[in-house]
């Protein structure tokens, strides 16, 4: 079986299993899908004759494959969860040969996507693409990647004349809510010199720079009263609410930034007479200037104190993941063999400030360099998420690639 054969029956296989996580339960994984895609990779990897096999109680799949030569330590790294985007869960993927205009996806629903709308298109002209029924997300991310590490794999357990170091794969849950899987991993199960996240991206794709981030809500309890007696007595939460929404500047929010631009992201309330909760987030490339959005939430929220004082005002804040590059330079080994890789392979790299963050940015903040690099899919969390075959070939090139450099 060619790759792309292997490709095409692994993604589609594990694009079947419906994973989408859950942002309102505390559970690590967040759905019971995920557990079940896990234990379907450890008995495939079991299979193929992995060593230290293993789901852990967070359904975080950890194995190992032995080296046959001398080389550092390799990580590779894929989420088991599809991102709730409101659609369906249940993932219907169909492999279509793109001739070219708008794509029709669901006859029965009348689903199409538009070429105005998505003029990437056009580049795969000829092309065998894999899209959804556009009744849900494809699932590219991260099932794409997860195809391309145990494609990877099969084809190193098959042939055992491919000279490989040791490596290391995890599979890790509930990346879309947080990166809750790759926080909760045991390093002990993951012993490696550095690793490799495998997440979003056109052909060509490099990320070693992600946001800083962080999300905290804000808890008021006003002071009830009735509307005809109100005056100078009731202290209405929802309007403090918007008084500290009011202290922030509106051209630093997401539908106001791009590039390496930082912002500000209110992004839920709930209110009654009595109680306001907010929850906001914040994000920002650069350390310092994400430490300074960190002191403006404290010194805004001072400010409401003293412009509300008989209301009761709380803050609860947390990191949720750093950038890469606080890390790393594009010198460092990790990053230097990806453009490497591309360089031999003629892949023209594109690299970008991701505004986002993958798995590795949590991995790194540990400890492990984990840079990431391209499935080759496009529009991810939509129903028009599409993978050209091309470029999801590519894709596991370079991992095949990026293991041949590391044993030259």
């Amino acid at each position: 079986m060619d790759k792309i054969e292997i490709l095409k029956t692994r993604f589609l296989r594990y694009a079947s299993v419906p994973t989408q996580s859950d942002p309102t339960t505390p559970n690590v994984p967040s759905t019971e899908g995920q557990r079940d895609l896990a234990n379907m990779l450890a008995s495939e990897l079991k299979e193929m004759g992995l060593c230290d096999v293993s789901v852990d109680e967070h359904a975080i799949v950890y194995a190992t494959l032995k080296a046959n030569a001398q080389g550092p330590v390799l990580g590779f790294v894929s989420h088991l969860d599809t991102v709730n985007v409101s659609l369906s869960p249940v993932v219907k993927p169909q492999i279509l040969k793109y001739e070219g205009g708008d794509v029709l996806l669901n006859k029965e629903k009348n689903i199409s996507i538009k070429l105005s709308e998505h003029p990437e298109l056009e580049r795969y002209q000829g092309e065998e693409i894999i899209f959804s029924d556009g009744t849900s997300v494809l699932g590219a991310d991260n099932k794409a990647a997860m195809a391309n590490i145990m494609s990877m794999l099969e084809i190193l357990t098959t042939d055992k004349s491919i000279k490989h170091p040791e490596i290391h794969v995890a599979f890790v849950p509930d990346e879309e809510i947080g990166l809750k899987g790759s926080k909760l991993m045991d390093l002990s199960k993951f012993k490696v010199d550095f690793a490799y996240t495998i997440d979003s991206c056109a052909l060509g794709e490099v990320v070693y720079q992600t946001f800083n981030a962080g999300q905290g809500t804000i808890k008021i309890k006003g002071v009830s009263a009735h509307p005809m007696s109100s005056k100078g007595v009731l202290v209405n939460p929802m309007l403090v609410a918007h008084d500290y929404i009011s202290m922030f500047n509106r051209d630093e929010t997401p539908e106001c930034t791009a590039g390496l631009d930082g912002y500000w992201w209110f992004t839920s309330i709930k209110s009654d007479p009595l109680y306001c909760t907010l929850n906001f987030a914040i994000r920002d490339h650069d350390k310092k200037h994400y430490e300074m959005r960190k002191e403006v939430i404290k010194e805004n929220l001072e400010k409401l104190k003293q412009m509300h004082p008989r209301a009761e005002i709380s803050l609860e804040f947390s990191d949720t993941y750093e950038n890469i590059a606080n890390n790393v330079s594009a010198d460092d080994k990790p990053i230097a063999m990806i453009f490497e890789a591309l360089d031999e392979l003629k892949i023209k790299p594109i690299v970008y400030a991701m505004r986002g963050g993958t798995d590795g940015s949590a991995l790194s903040a540990r400890g492990i360099v984990t840079p990431n690099y391209f499935t080759g899919a496009h529009n991810f969390h939509s129903y028009a998420e599409f993978l050209p075959l091309s470029s999801f070939e590519k894709s596991l090139n370079v991992t095949l690639k990026l293991i041949e450099l590391s044993v030259r």
